[in-house]
């Protein structure tokens, strides 16, 4: 099987043209956890499948390294981007892209014939509890208590196809990410488990992010997680409505336009290396 391993600030997947490599869709799961081993295997954050589509100009099929399958990944789609026009696969500059049902809309940067960033409309931030999905008897969670471990945080919760819940912190770098991130996670308030953003705000327009993903752990970047927290910063009045989002793998560009409730994500996309494994 062909493959391309590309990141986005970091955040590194393994990327399949599902155009041309047929793999039944019961044996994924197991084939994503082997591909995303960083000894056993290619080694990634999870495994993207780029598809065909009748809906949009492609699909992204996302599977986390856990070989369990998620809605939406920002960084991920960005390199979706890059690898279709890079790949000829489009000589368009606009494409859609569905993923889990809903469809973004992306602009590529393109310099010396190649995608050098993307700028993503996301959508609209969904921020009702029942969606996100988060536990509460509040209609929308903005600086609510939450109790992990016996300690007391405040999070705010919001959707971009996926689960957020973002958290404040006055130090990001200390943190024990390892160690109180599962608990996040796998917290009962969150009934499809939740991607958690740890948080440290610079000023008015920057904020730092150390973020622990569902089904994988820490990673570099993540992008719906850098679109979440620049709405959480925003409903808690914390920033303006465009935010750099500081991440240990680079920067990310935000702007929740929040007349038209959309939110904009720009950033890299790069390819790291292209192969071929036997299945």
């Amino acid at each position: 099987m062909k493959f391309t391993k590309m990141q986005g600030c970091g955040n590194d997947y393994v990327y399949v043209d599902g155009s041309r490599e047929q793999i039944p869709q019961e044996e994924k799961p197991a084939l994503v956890r082997r591909l995303s081993d960083r000894h056993f295997g290619i080694g990634g954050d999870g495994v993207i499948f780029i598809n065909p589509s009748g809906e949009a100009d492609f699909e992204m099929e996302m599977y986390n390294a856990d070989g369990t399958r998620a809605e939406m990944c920002g960084n991920g789609i960005r390199c979706v981007g890059k690898f279709v026009y890079d790949k000829g696969l489009t000589d368009k500059t606009d494409i859609t892209v569905i993923s889990a049902g809903s469809v973004k809309y992306l602009t590529l940067i393109v310099k010396e014939g190649k995608v050098q960033q993307v700028k993503v409309n996301m959508g609209a931030p969904e921020l009702k509890s029942a969606l996100v999905p988060v536990i509460s008897e509040n209609d929308r969670v903005v600086d609510e208590a939450v109790c992990v471990q016996g300690k007391d945080y405040k999070m705010t919760c919001v959707s971009m196809g996926n689960p957020h819940a973002v958290v404040y912190l006055d130090d990001v770098d200390a943190l024990a990410i390892e160690e109180i991130g599962p608990y996040f996670e796998n917290h009962e308030r969150f009934p499809r488990r939740t991607n958690t953003e740890f948080v440290k705000v610079i000023d008015r327009n920057t904020v730092q992010m150390r973020v622990w993903e569902r089904g994988t752990g820490e990673t570099l970047a993540c992008g719906t997680g850098a679109c979440a927290v620049a709405v959480a910063c925003v409903l808690n009045g914390l920033t303006e409505e465009t935010v750099t989002v500081k991440l240990l793998g680079g920067d990310l560009v935000i702007t929740w336009d929040r007349e038209a409730d959309l939110v904009y994500m720009t950033g890299p996309a790069a390819m790291v290396f292209e192969g071929e494994i036997e299945i």
